[in-house]
């Protein structure tokens, strides 16, 4: 299992519940910021650094169709806990979709988000860190 970080350490003001018993969709909105920070990191590190490139290789991941096709990638190597999770922000009511996301896809997206925000509120950073490889194909040897 990967090491847990003390989640007060990574906030100025921690939740008022813990992750467990936290809103799926409040999971999900901290998730999209951690999971759009995730990507800038990785973009940035990247070699072109023009700014119309990266904001266009982004949305390959944040949109709800990149952010379905990054949990497809992840299914597979889920922890049961972090399936219930991923099933938790599926079903939550989160909202209409933007005009340019499917329902289902939108749904799923908001369950990648109650994930991230879940490991981030955890302080589960390394698993934060294993499954974001996978999403940009750099597989390394995950528990679960």
């Amino acid at each position: 299992m990967s090491e847990r970080i003390d989640a007060n350490a990574l906030l100025f003001h921690a939740p008022s519940k813990t992750p467990q018993l936290m809103n799926p969709v409040i999971l999900a909105y901290m998730g999209d910021a951690v999971f759009e920070l995730l990507v800038r990191q990785y973009l940035i590190s990247l070699p072109n650094q023009k700014s119309h490139h990266i904001h266009r290789e982004a949305t390959k991941f944040v949109s709800a169709k990149g952010q379905k096709r990054v949990l497809d990638l992840w299914q597979p190597h889920l922890t049961e806990e972090e399936a219930d999770i991923v099933r938790r922000g599926r079903n939550s009511k989160s909202g209409a979709p933007p005009k340019n996301a499917d329902l289902a896809d939108y749904r799923l997206a908001t369950a990648l988000e109650s994930l991230v925000g879940y490991l981030y509120y955890e302080g589960r950073i390394e698993r934060m860190h294993e499954l974001f490889s996978i999403a940009i194909g750099k597989q390394q040897t995950v528990e679960g």
